[in-house]
């Protein structure tokens, strides 16, 4: 181990990443540690709790959200059916990140995989902005979230309890499930998932009865002409599809979770590739097969933005349950998500503890093996920001929320670029090939990256969403000034992964 050290160091000192001999070396580290396949303790020090069948409900989830649910209105309302081709293509750029996920995930299966792997093949400092943003990408998700829970609580409450009480009860709830056990978080997300997936399942089926046999209010009308009689595939013209690409993407984010749950998966050489190989049928039911129904049965001039096409859908159907059931729904997905932010937060902080690039007293675990005092931050932080979305719910906490989009396509930016690094090597033979191998990469890959260029292009020319351009700046300014403080009362960050709690470098 003090060998390791001392080359992670040298490594560090002459600016470069770990070497092919540090990389084999960890590699057969984590093989021998549980990661083909034994269940019990990784190499981390986490449990390996989750089953295959909470890992595939998790990969599910994780591409169905509130940016389905609710901001598919805003999205139909400037692109009309043109809206399911983004979606498609959006689809397939995230099938290829997540088979480049995957890639690597199979080369080695890491916790907080995401800065693990900028680390090894970018640099120490990509793996510390990496782990540093992915974590405030899920406080602030976390913190959006639970709040939104709060008011869909109103729905039924109307007023009677205050919306910050419902925050701080679903906050300590969620918090303590991911305190008590890694499978008690699988589980929750196992069942808000079914939540999730039953509703669009559901929904699908209706609309398909409607089509067919004609039953409802809607029946008379349906028809899936309505797919181009109403001004065409492309109402408002191929830019405003263009413009509603960041809307699309932001509906994804938090797919790549899946990444983030490899070290404490039971078996991750099998249950990651079928989770990861599930993303186009997910993405085909889900999303374009959920708006080709919804769009068939309700034309597209009837849908507003802030209101659910979900509810929307009911609503035209006659359905007076609708709204009650997509309150449900959605509420579920906050929560949902909320829960995802909590465990992945934990998980990046300790990363960056171990590697030297976070205070080390977040490396502690549980005795159950779970990241305490990083998953308690950042709660706490989750709860401050509710409360600052009580006092002060103008501009400026709109300011901090609108960077969770620019915030999570970073770590997909690392994901691909890591994936042709890491390519290059293996057909080299400097690195062990993948068993997962990306299809088409690294063409694949920077296909997927022009995309995300163009999404971000897109971003700076709507006025809506231009303002996270603005914050990822400020944003790196602060990673930047916190890496020069942390080199000056001398750290070293590692710059590969394999520290435990007793090798992290003191900050």
């Amino acid at each position: 181990m003090a060998i390791r050290r001392l080359r992670a160091r040298i490594s560090v000192e002459k600016g470069v990443t770990m070497t092919s001999v540090q990389v084999e070396e960890h590699h057969d580290g984590n093989e021998a540690d549980g990661a083909g396949g034994s269940s019990g303790s990784s190499g981390e020090g986490y449990q390996r709790g989750l089953g295959a069948r909470q890992i595939q409900m998790i990969a599910i989830g994780g591409a169905i959200g509130t940016g389905l649910f609710l901001g598919a209105g805003k999205a139909i309302h400037k692109a009309g059916p043109s809206l399911i081709l983004a979606y498609a293509i959006a689809g397939l750029v995230i099938f290829f990140i997540m088979r480049a996920l995957g890639e690597l995930l199979m080369y080695r299966a890491v916790s907080g995989s995401f800065s693990e792997y900028a680390r090894e093949f970018i640099g120490p400092f990509f793996g510390y902005v990496t782990g540093w943003t992915y974590w405030l990408f899920w406080v602030v998700t976390g913190i959006t979230e639970v709040t939104a829970a709060a008011q869909y609580m109103q729905y039924w409450t109307h007023g009677s309890i205050p919306q910050w009480a419902y925050a701080l009860i679903f906050t300590v709830i969620l918090y303590g499930a991911n305190l008590i056990s890694v499978k008690l978080f699988g589980e929750l997300e196992f069942w808000f998932s079914m939540v999730k997936v039953t509703a669009i399942i559901g929904m699908i089926l209706i609309c398909a009865g409607i089509l067919t046999i004609g039953f409802s209010d809607a029946g008379d009308t349906a028809s899936v002409s309505h797919l181009w009689d109403q001004g065409g595939f492309f109402p408002n013209g191929i830019g405003s599809t263009l413009m509603t690409l960041q809307i699309v993407m932001f509906a994804f984010l938090a797919v790549e979770l899946v990444g983030v749950t490899a070290g404490e998966s039971k078996d991750p050489k099998t249950v990651l590739p079928k989770a990861i190989n599930t993303v186009p049928w997910r993405i085909a039911v889900f999303y374009v097969g959920a708006l080709i129904m919804i769009l068939s049965v309700v034309p597209w001039t009837e849908f507003v933005p802030g209101v659910s096409p979900f509810v929307a859908a009911f609503d035209k159907m006659g359905l007076g349950v609708g709204a009650a059931i997509v309150n449900f729904v959605v509420l579920t997905a906050a929560l949902s998500s909320c829960n995802s932010g909590m465990y992945s937060t934990g998980r990046m902080l300790r990363d960056l503890a171990l590697n030297g690039q976070g205070p080390k007293f977040f490396t502690k675990l549980t005795k159950n093996g779970l990241p305490l005092v990083g998953t308690t931050f950042s709660a706490a932080l989750m709860l401050v920001g509710v409360w600052i979305n009580y006092q002060w719910p103008g501009e400026a906490f709109n300011y901090v929320v609108s960077f969770a989009t620019i915030s999570g396509m970073w770590a997909w930016i690392m994901i691909l670029v890591c994936q042709i690094k890491y390519r290059r090597k293996a057909d080299r033979g400097e690195l062990p090939q993948s068993t997962f191998r990306a299809p088409g990469a690294p063409y694949t890959s920077w296909f997927a990256l022009a995309f995300i260029a163009m999404v971000i292009v897109m971003m700076g020319v709507d006025k809506d969403a231009r303002i996270s351009l603005y914050a990822a700046p400020v944003w790196a300014l602060i990673l930047g000034v916190g890496y020069l403080i942390m080199q000056k009362r001398g750290a070293q960050p590692t710059g590969g992964g394999e520290a435990g709690p007793k090798d992290a470098v003191k900050s």
